[in-house]
């Protein structure tokens, strides 16, 4: 009895071995899809545990092959029993270590076969797009049921549910009763969707249920990036990846007429474009990307990839794309620093592939000498040095393409006003409560005078009073100022106020005259 039971024990190991005994298939599969597939594992008691062993085994290696993750190929277990369990959701595995590890140590569930309560947590718990760690949406979503065949109950109306949600169903019974109802759930070809096998002959079918969930769920998407006025990006799964072969690319003006450029192969005329000429690109078996260059300004484009490979047939893929409107430099022009005697001018977009320089023009306004200066073809912004304070310069900016083409745009630009500081401020007291307030400033834009002053001991901290003096001002007199009133005189230019300078009056019996001397 022991020396039977350790038999069995080291069958089921070797059973259950991940890739040992396995036999993969051709790295091709590797980032072929993109999409959702749940199992459906009867794992009730009329499946006996040798057998449910012989499934999860079938599974590891259906599986083994897809390459897992968020934008790849996601796979869940759903069992089968009196209360059906979810054992792993979409979101669970992105290895295929942790999937295969996973997938040894699952046990059965037993009870009854409750298949109908099972595709209902199915439909609304894992494959219902927009559900916490459901399906995604927009990616095909495919079911596949392992059942023995045994009392399945009425799946039929279930089933049709989810295909009119668009989830494929596909079927392997390990028993040969139930066809007419297991036929009716299967999405259509039956033929390729449908499998009978027996429980220790399922690796016979590996290959062909893995080629039809990958029918369904092959990436055959195209998509086009970084489009400018006259380049863009093509860019594809990598389907030909580990597999001999190449990577055909030919695009077109949708319209009839011109030719679409890039980097080198040869033209034909192709069907798509209405008869336009097209330009083809070869790239290796793999990449996952292409440059399209030369392209024509506000263009519609069709681009068609096809893979080619003596090993796999691979659908072709088409996009269609418009470019961008010409965009001349400079389009903007605009200044990013302003001082009393500099300004820093920017302007865009560069193009160092077609413009050679820029040349610079400067000159105050109405009527003020031009001033001229040239830099490269790299260089987005200058420094216009040397320029009069308060004044509104024209400066325009001119691009000189390789072509012999120019293209110039002009911006207003003003330096700032030159606001010196008060150069002097005296404060002499006169008696107990009067101050003569005294300031020299030489500039001949000022506007007036700012002078405030704050009671330091009064009987309302804090206390302040302003008042305006016009620019012919040079002294003012204060009286009734509590003790240690402080005063401070500020320019008013025409933009700006400029720095003042602030005295405490102390008020003694013996005043003298006290004040602060910049």
């Amino acid at each position: 009895m022991e020396s039977y039971l350790s038999f069995t024990w080291m069958l089921l190991c070797l059973l259950l071995r991940p890739s040992a005994t396995q036999n993969p298939a051709p790295e091709g599969v590797l980032n072929c899809c993109e999409g959702d597939v749940l199992f459906l594992l009867d794992s009730s008691g009329s499946v006996s545990s040798y057998e449910h062993s012989r499934m999860l085994a079938f599974l590891s290696e259906l599986l083994l092959p897809f390459s897992l993750g968020e934008d790849k190929v996601r796979v869940g277990l759903l069992q089968v029993g009196t209360q059906p369990r979810l054992e792993f959701g979409f979101d669970t595995h992105s290895t295929q270590r942790n999937l295969q590890e996973n997938l040894r140590n699952i046990k059965p569930l037993r009870g009854d076969t409750n298949t109908v309560e099972a595709l209902k947590m199915a439909k609304e718990r894992v494959l219902r797009p927009g559900e916490v760690n459901g399906a995604r949406a927009g990616l095909p979503r495919v079911l596949v049921w392992l059942t023995d065949g045994v009392k399945p109950g009425d799946v039929i109306g279930p089933m049709t549910e989810l295909q009119e949600e668009g989830v494929a169903v596909l079927v392997v019974s390990t028993g040969h009763g139930n066809f007419l109802v297991l036929r009716q759930v299967v999405s259509p070809p039956v033929e390729n969707h449908l499998y009978f096998v027996d429980i220790d002959d399922m690796s016979i079918i590996a290959e062909d249920l893995r080629n039809a969930i990958i029918e369904i769920i092959r990436a055959e998407r195209i998509t086009v990036r970084d489009i400018s006025s006259n380049s863009a990006t093509l860019q594809w799964r990598p389907v030909l990846s580990g597999l001999t072969g190449y990577y055909e690319v030919r695009f077109a003006p949708l319209s009839t007429g011109g030719t679409g450029g890039g980097g080198g192969g040869g033209t034909g005329t192709s069907p798509s474009t209405g008869g336009s000429p097209y330009q083809r690109l070869i790239q290796s078996g793999d990449s996952s990307s292409a440059r399209l260059t030369g392209l024509k300004p506000d263009t519609t484009y069709t681009a068609i990839l096809t893979p080619e490979s003596n090993e796999q047939s691979f659908n072709t893929l088409s996009v269609t794309f418009t470019t961008k409107p010409e965009v001349m430099s400079p389009a903007v022009v605009k200044v990013s620093e302003s001082g009393e005697t500099s300004v820093r001018v920017n302007w865009g977009p560069l193009q160092p592939e077609a413009v050679t320089s820029y040349y610079i023009e400067y000159s105050a306004l109405p009527h003020g000498k031009l001033h001229t200066t040239t830099v490269g073809r790299t260089q987005n912004s200058t420094l216009l040095r040397d320029l009069q304070p308060d004044t509104t310069y024209l400066v325009t900016v001119t691009a000189r393409y390789a072509s012999g083409k120019e293209k110039a745009m002009s911006v207003k630009v003003c330096t700032q006003e030159v606001t010196p500081a008060l150069a002097d401020l005296q404060l002499t007291t006169v008696g107990s409560d009067s101050v003569q307030v005294d300031w020299k400033v030489s500039n001949a834009g000022l506007r007036g005078y700012w002078l405030t002053w704050e009671g330091q001991q009064s009987s309302v901290p804090g206390q302040r009073t302003s008042f305006y003096l016009p620019p012919d001002s040079l002294s003012t007199r204060l009286t009734n100022l509590p003790p240690s009133t402080r005063v401070c005189v500020s320019p008013i230019y025409r933009t700006a106020r400029g720095e003042g300078l602030c005295c405490t009056a102390q008020f003694h019996s013996d005043a003298l005259a006290y004040g602060y001397h910049s």
